[in-house]
């Protein structure tokens, strides 16, 4: 059986100093000045990069995102950088965080919405026993990403529909996409990533990455700097030994060797040779001939 509780909560999401209310307690020091501008500007070369904000016309609805918030640090991060870009007048978008709750056991379910509110973050709290169908469908010792992954995104993707937002916002980061990268690399057998920009398969949500060029180790540093109320998974994140961890750990010896690797390695996504690859579909070497030689006079 599936309950549902939802809860919408709309106040103003700034005071008038150091910005949103849930920078109030964020330090004053250089360091973390400097940590916070890049990430915003880093989230800012994205939206721009990938057109997440289509230009305003006079008359049209202002654009709303549902901001997806799991309780975990990039999903914190990614909604104090959003409604710091509110904040600055560089986000002509209005926001709400959404969390469902998928009914893991012991999953404290006051911390998100106390949180939401105690920042006057406009929020709808859902619940949906997921965790329930996905410890039911897969057998023992497989993992269970990929189910609860398809079950969470089906209904934020109904939620977004239901509270009139036209785009759903993740907080995946620039080491998620390179390890998803080199998972389809290496088990897949095919280039693929994490698209910063995706509209969905009904085509009426679209899907945003806006922390594509963000690294994971600047979001850990941010959310430790804004002492972000963690919650852990105790689902996917039970569990050993899966492959993604082993990119994971994998991109990190590269990028420990060879310092820089994972910034040449998300800007060669961005930079493709299709005729220096194999793929027929996105180049036509059956047509590839030289052109004909001129007679010697």
């Amino acid at each position: 059986m599936i309950d549902t509780v939802d809860t919408l909560d709309v106040a103003p999401d700034v005071t008038p100093d150091s910005g949103p209310s849930l920078y109030q307690d964020a330090p004053s020091s250089v360091s973390f000045n400097k940590l916070r501008k890049r990430l915003i500007r880093n989230v800012r070369q994205a939206i721009d990069d990938f057109a997440m904000v289509a230009p305003e016309t006079a008359g049209e609805k202002r654009p709303r995102w549902l901001v997806a918030v799991s309780g975990g640090k990039d999903s914190y991060g990614l909604l104090a950088l959003l409604m710091d870009l509110k904040w600055r007048g560089m986000l002509p978008v209005d926001l709400i965080a959404c969390n469902l709750d998928q009914g893991q056991p012991n999953f404290p379910k006051h911390i998100l919405p106390d949180y939401l509110t105690a920042h006057n973050v406009p929020h709808r709290i859902e619940y949906r026993d997921t965790y329930s169908v996905v410890t039911s469908k897969v057998p023992e010792g497989a993992t269970y990403c990929a189910l609860c992954s398809r079950l969470r995104r089906g209904n934020l993707y109904r939620i977004a529909r239901e509270e009139g937002c036209e785009a759903l916002v993740l907080g995946h980061h620039r080491d998620d996409i390179l390890e998803t990268f080199f998972l389809n690399f290496f088990h897949g057998g095919r280039l693929a990533a994490m698209p910063p920009k995706l509209l969905n398969d009904d085509g009426d949500v679209m899907l945003l990455r806006p922390m594509a060029y963000c690294a994971e180790e600047d979001l850990t540093r941010f959310a430790e700097a804004l002492k972000f109320p963690i919650i852990p998974c105790d689902l996917c994140g039970s569990q050993d030994g899966l492959q993604r961890n082993a990119m994971k750990e994998m991109i990190g010896d590269i990028e420990r060797r060879m310092p820089g690797r994972k910034d040449s390695m998300i800007r060669a996504l961005a930079n493709t040779r299709p005729s220096h690859l194999l793929d027929r579909s996105l180049f036509d070497f059956a047509n590839l001939t030289p052109k004909p030689q001129e007679a010697d006079a």
